[in-house]
């Protein structure tokens, strides 16, 4: 395959899982409703979640997410992958037209599969959140600094993108989007010795456009939210979550430890490259110090930052594996590195024969589908080619790309599986069986018990689902109603389970729907 067209095996791995996956109820179920919310009131800017001030996230992605909406009638998952996936294609590409002059084809390649299969980056892709969208804005205004640095194209346009993409960065999630690159550029120029270019970049027309559209969104916040709603978002959203926050907190070395699994398969790699670079000192180019302030700097402002999760690593994952290829151009075959790459491609060449014995040993909640024997087979057999490279003609790219292709093959194979899996992973399924029941009751009412965030099904229902408790349900306050409880809090319930024996009941997956 040309290089030129990379993206479309990326495009066919995911395909599946963007076409037949649901929507998961924790995060994206939620933007959905949102969105429709939004929808229904003419809110553009101070955004609601049933009736409940939702400050928490910028407009930008809500906006892809309700014109969607307007466009197609209904939300699509096919859809919305796009501005998750497309803004991955993005990164990635831009990233390689960064390194172009400084390391072969080859290794450009594969710098490429690692990103495209590293873990969570690989995840966050077929995510509908705006984590991705945020990323690709950071690293299009970090390349463009660089240009701007080293006098490359166009500077005036150059100097009108970078604070254009420094403000979308922060308009699709929030104060990272401005201080990655902010503090990046400010850490990289004091141990360049350029401290005092800083004000060349982030100077009066950086700091005016900046201000200048900031002012015009949280002008519009205040006019529709008013000014409770505007210190919900530059206040609580902000400092609160940063000192001591209400939401996600974790110790300081938190990322220290997810770093491990963010990056999978490639994490033994990365950090053991990175370290043995920092300590011999390899880095002897702008680009590679640059790179490394990056992503050393983002990790440690995240981990002074209360709110910890893992996806927030995401901004530093393009510039990690990116690093590590670079250094990797100073490094030999060596028993170490290639032991980085024969660890998990020895736990992958496993992989099948765990699927085989583990149901066995545990309960799956879900029967294995035809598709994930076929993707963890060909994930077994990407072990096994992966440590013939290794050992047998000592070529860590070829070894590396064909790991990756492995991840490709059980990603696209895994994906198929979905429609058979997807009453477990979130609720169209059984909010269709609810739909059904409640027609043929003539009721609009629903209730739900033992279910998580059960508010957001309403994308589903176009009907509020409000929160109830056996007790209320055994004083007979929800007759005529449609019932969606999880089997495990029936089962747990004697009293409940008698009440409802001579009701109308179906199950979906872990779901009971029960007309009262």
């Amino acid at each position: 395959m040309k290089s030129s067209y990379w993206w479309i095996g990326f495009l066919i791995a995911a395909l599946p899982a963007m076409i037949f996956r649901d929507y998961t109820p924790d995060n994206e179920l939620r933007y959905l409703s949102i969105a429709d919310e939004a929808l229904r009131d003419g809110h553009l800017f101070a955004f609601f979640n049933q009736g409940v001030p939702y400050a928490d996230k910028p407009p930008l992605y809500l906006w892809i997410v309700m014109l969607g909406k307007v466009i197609l009638g209904n939300h699509y998952m096919w859809f919305l992958s796009l501005f998750s996936f497309i803004p991955a294609l993005v990164i990635v590409r831009v990233m390689n037209r960064w390194v172009e002059r400084q390391i072969s084809d080859e290794s450009r390649r594969t710098a490429r599969m690692m990103l495209m299969t590293t873990g969570l980056f690989f995840g966050l892709a077929l995510t509908l959140r705006m984590d991705m969208l945020m990323c690709m804005f950071i690293t299009l205004a970090l390349y463009t600094f660089y240009k701007l640095r080293k006098q490359m194209g166009n500077r005036q346009l150059n100097s009108w993108l970078f604070p254009i993409y420094v403000f979308l960065a922060v308009f699709s999630k929030g104060p990272v989007g401005i201080l990655v690159p902010l503090l990046s550029i400010f850490v990289f120029l004091a141990i360049s010795g350029e401290f005092r270019s800083f004000g060349r970049y982030w100077g009066w027309k950086t700091w005016g456009v900046l201000l200048a559209l900031c002012a015009l969104w949280f002008a519009a916040v205040y006019v529709e939210g008013g000014q409770s709603y505007l210190d919900n978002l530059l206040f609580n959203q902000t400092v609160n979550r940063a000192v001591d926050s209400f939401h996600h907190k974790e110790p300081f070395y938190y990322y220290g430890i997810a770093i491990w699994y963010c990056l999978a398969p490639w994490s033994l790699l990365i950090i053991g490259v990175v370290c043995y670079g920092i300590g011999r000192k390899l880095a002897t180019t702008d680009l590679e110090r640059f790179f490394g302030v990056v992503s050393i700097t983002t990790l440690v402002m995240l981990s002074i930052i209360s709110s910890k999760i893992a996806v927030y690593l995401a901004p530093t994952f393009a510039f990690f594996v990116y690093w590590t290829v670079l250094l990797l151009s100073h490094i030999k075959w060596n028993r170490w590195v290639a032991f980085t790459i024969a660890l998990p491609a020895f736990i992958f060449s496993c992989s099948f024969i765990a699927l085989i014995v583990l149901p066995y040993i545990i309960d799956f909640p879900f029967p294995m589908y035809w598709s994930i024997y076929v993707g963890v087979a060909l994930l077994s057999l990407s072990g096994i080619v992966t440590l013939w490279f290794l050992y047998r003609y000592k070529h860590l790219n070829n070894a590396i790309n064909a790991l990756a292709m492995g991840v490709f093959f059980t990603v696209f194979f895994a994906g198929w599986a979905f429609p058979s899996i997807n009453h477990e992973i979130g609720f169209e399924a059984v909010c269709e069986q609810a739909s059904q029941m409640a027609e043929e009751a003539e009721t609009t009412t629903f209730y739900s018990y033992g279910i998580r965030r059960p508010d957001s099904m309403d994308v589903f229902l176009h009907h509020d689902v409000q929160k109830v408790e056996p007790e209320n349900i055994l004083n007979n306050e929800c007759v005529g109603a449609i019932l969606i409880i999880t089997q495990r809090r029936l089962l747990g319930n004697e009293a409940l389970q008698l009440y409802l024996s001579d009701k109308t009941t179906r199950e979906v997956g872990q779901y009971i729907v029960v007309v009262l």
